[in-house]
């Protein structure tokens, strides 16, 4: 049996403007059951554990709506510490996108250092929408930056601006700029479609309608 740790924002604001903010739901229920159905077991830790706050749910999505009442959200309002973690216990880690990453994560020196030892383990890395924030700033045992070289996308400055999350108020940061200063090869397509990248161990989506996709890249991934 395959094991995937979803490792979850707990910040509940955002930007100077103090917005909602947590993980986005969607990015969380798509992507779980789809391991699910694979028969994978899915844990779920967060920075300070407990219960993670999220944003964007709608009943009116099926998935959504299913996932809300199901035991693996119950257990995600239970979710681990991530400093109780063991990573090694895992095939794969994923990072659910959400502006609450944007703080929480970016400089996160255990995040750090658990996106180095899996990736130089060789253990699948997923992040989707906000979640390649995560990747940022993670030095390897070489001294190199992680994503120098990579084949990376993420929510792009296009969709941030079609969701007016402006600068400083909203998000501390252009995100897909960002990914770019730190040497990654950044790709998209048009913004809210689904679109994957994948590098190596490092399977990245653009937004929430590509987190299903990056779950069943993942998939192929551990099981090739």
């Amino acid at each position: 049996m395959k094991h995937i740790l979803f490792i979850v924002t707990s910040t509940d604001k955002t930007g100077t403007g103090k917005h909602p903010a947590g993980y986005e739901f969607s990015e969380i229920a798509d992507p779980y059951y789809e391991f699910i159905n694979k028969k994978y077991t899915v844990d779920f830790a967060s920075i300070i554990g407990g219960k993670p706050p999220f944003v964007g749910y709608d009943s009116s999505q099926k998935v959504n709506k299913t996932f809300i009442e199901s035991n693996g959200f119950k257990r995600l309002n239970f979710s681990h510490k991530l400093s109780y973690i063991d990573i090694t216990a895992y095939d794969a880690i994923f990072f659910p996108g959400g502006l609450g990453l944007m703080t929480d994560m970016v400089d996160n020196p255990l995040v750090k250092k658990i996106i180095k030892e899996a990736y130089e383990n060789g253990k699948i890395i997923g992040a989707v929408c906000h979640g390649p924030a995560a990747l940022l700033n993670v030095k390897l045992t070489d001294g190199s930056n992680l994503l120098k070289g990579k084949k990376i996308n993420s929510f792009t400055k296009a969709e941030e601006e079609e969701d007016k999350h402006t600068l400083g108020d909203v998000i501390p940061f252009m995100l897909d700029e960002e990914l770019i200063k730190q040497g990654a090869i950044f790709s998209h397509t048009k913004p809210f479609e689904s679109y994957v990248a994948i590098d190596g161990n490092i399977v990245t989506g653009q937004n929430p309608a590509s987190a299903s996709n990056v779950a069943l890249k993942m998939i192929d991934l551990i099981t090739a």
